[in-house]
């Protein structure tokens, strides 16, 4: 039985830019179908008055881009959204007149959330900087991972899904003596331990590289475990088949892998550099092994 822990870390750079990737420009008040009542103060056509609140067009149309609404639906989704943005303000009024929002959990969460888009607006500064790796680069990452392309494979995987807490002593000993997952689904049926079954295919390039490197020492019938959050999955290989691919066909995907280690690099280096430059004190906990250790040299410009 082999553990396997797969890292969910690569997604970074999702995280960084969702709140930041607004429309281009703004949708005409025509085209949508809706007409302009006055100026707001701020600029913005707006489109209605809410107690004295002007409701406008920038704030519709930033619904619209977090809603990711097809464009020949946004005629009838921008009425919705001006309703929805209505009855919003009512209730923020209403909270407003009652005190609501200075009570001390809704404080908390707004001074959360504002950490949150300016930490995100300043790492997307940072990360908007980053090269896209040459053709060379690629190239070369092509050639030293063979089992990943030239030599890839696709595995067909059986699996069951169970809440990490169950992954106890007992099914661990269960999971090395058992010949096939069915002994193990039969096992944990007896012992009222609740799972859900899956079916997998998936190639090497679809897999980070210490997966496909650790699958390459396995064969069909072998079963294995990946941890992700707080779930376990219990996977056996059910069929192994060749699928060499070429560097023309695995180049999106390299740069992919690319953008996401480098964006990931250097938002840690900008974070260590910034620790190093910042006065750093813990007062009611001892400081982590990690931050006792001598401080990060500041980066070169």
């Amino acid at each position: 039985m082999s553990k396997l822990h797969v890292s969910s870390s690569a997604k970074f750079e999702n995280s960084v830019s969702r709140k930041w990737l607004l429309c281009g420009a703004l949708l005409m008040v025509a085209g949508m179908g809706l007409s302009a009542c006055s100026k707001e103060k701020g600029g913005g056509q707006s489109l209605a008055r809410v107690n004295g609140e002007d409701i406008t067009v920038l704030q519709v149309n930033d619904e619209l881009a977090h809603a990711n609404i097809p464009a020949d639906q946004q005629q009838d989704a921008s009425k919705k959204i001006l309703e929805s943005l209505i009855d919003r303000q009512v209730i923020v009024d209403e909270a407003t007149r009652e005190k609501i929002d200075r009570s001390p959990g809704v404080q908390q969460a707004i001074a959360r959330a504002k950490a949150q888009i300016i930490e995100q607006a300043y790492l997307q500064s940072v990360t908007s900087k980053i090269d896209k790796p040459t053709t060379a680069e690629m190239s070369d990452y092509f050639r030293k991972h063979p089992e990943i392309f030239g030599n890839g494979k696709v595995y067909d995987m059986n699996s069951l899904l169970i809440a990490g807490r169950d992954m106890n002593d007992k099914l661990k000993a269960e999971l090395d003596s058992a010949k096939s997952l069915e002994e193990v689904a039969t096992w944990m049926k007896n012992h009222d331990v609740h799972y859900a079954r899956g079916v997998a295919s998936r190639n090497t390039m679809s897999m980070p590289p210490e997966m496909a490197s650790k699958l390459m020492t396995m064969h069909v019938g072998q079963m294995f475990i990946v941890n992700e959050g707080g779930n376990s999955m219990i996977v056996s290989i059910a069929n192994i088949k060749d699928n060499p691919i070429a560097f023309e066909d695995a180049a999106p995907a390299i740069e992919q892998y690319f953008r996401m280690k480098n964006t990931k690099e250097a938002v840690d280096t900008e974070v260590k550099h910034l620790r190093s430059l910042a006065k750093i004190e813990y007062l009611n906990a001892p400081a982590p092994a990690a931050a006792q250790q001598a401080p990060v040299a500041p980066a070169k410009p």
